[in-house]
């Protein structure tokens, strides 16, 4: 139907702590999340490997990171600064190698987006384009950019949101979010997880926050409310 708002609900970051990873998983079991994206050069990567083996359901993708190794700088800047030394070939290298290693771990990725949302760079997202391609990964996450940038094979969803959710999504902002979904395809980016020692010292800023919105998803109101306003929850592999 023409009205009809289609939601997929999807976690960043698997694979950064052992935290976040059990998070991922209960929002997923016990909330509105039906999908994430695996960083490969997570710090938890081998726990969330398991998580999604035990978890068939879930749906994973590939967290794209502009960093060789899992030492990741917290801060925006230093992620943008890095992009800008790169060539695409370099980028495409690193992102290669990051599906790669999702690949070999057993897990076949539906979707990929990136780390800080560097894919908001031409080069950097001609590089995602082209390993979506390579690997014959169907979706790839929308650029927050106003540059329309040239057509792709790939798809994405009609809406995005969660940006502005970052770091402050509570029972009440999320529920704001969800009653104000277009007809179409949206994407709900979140960060939940467990706020757990590993998390504390880890380079984010997200950090009791995502305890929160990890409430949040999981909140009967929240289902109740997509239920009440015909919200299809589905994922990226099963959306038609």
């Amino acid at each position: 139907m023409a009205d009809q708002r289609i939601l997929i609900v999807n976690a960043d970051d698997f694979g950064f702590t052992r935290g976040v990873n059990q998070g991922i998983v209960e929002a997923h079991t016990k909330g509105i999340l039906t999908a994430t994206t695996l960083m490969a050069e997570g710090r938890a990567f081998e726990d969330a490997v398991e998580l999604a083996r035990a978890h068939p359901t879930l749906d994973v993708g590939v967290h794209l990171v502009l960093w060789p190794d899992g030492d990741l700088p917290q801060r925006l800047p230093s992620f943008l600064r890095q992009a800008l030394s790169l060539s695409t070939a370099e980028v495409e290298g690193l992102f290669t190698r990051q599906v790669e290693k999702v690949l070999a771990a057993g897990i076949t990725p539906s979707h990929l987006d990136t780390h800080k949302h560097t894919h908001i760079l031409p080069h950097v997202w001609k590089a995602m384009v082209a390993v979506a391609e390579r690997f014959k990964i169907l979706w790839i996450r929308r650029s927050l950019s106003p540059i329309p940038y040239p057509p792709s094979p790939s798809r994405r969803t009609d809406h995005f949101v969660g940006v502005r959710l970052t770091g402050k999504m509570d029972r009440e902002s999320l529920l704001a979010a969800l009653r104000r979904l277009r007809p179409g395809v949206t994407e709900l980016m979140c960060h939940p997880g467990h706020c757990d020692a590993d998390l504390q010292s880890a380079p984010t800023r997200l950090k009791q926050s995502r305890q929160v919105e990890l409430e949040a998803l999981t909140a009967p109101e929240t289902r109740a409310l997509l239920l009440e306003n015909g919200v299809e929850l589905t994922n990226f592999r099963q959306c038609p």
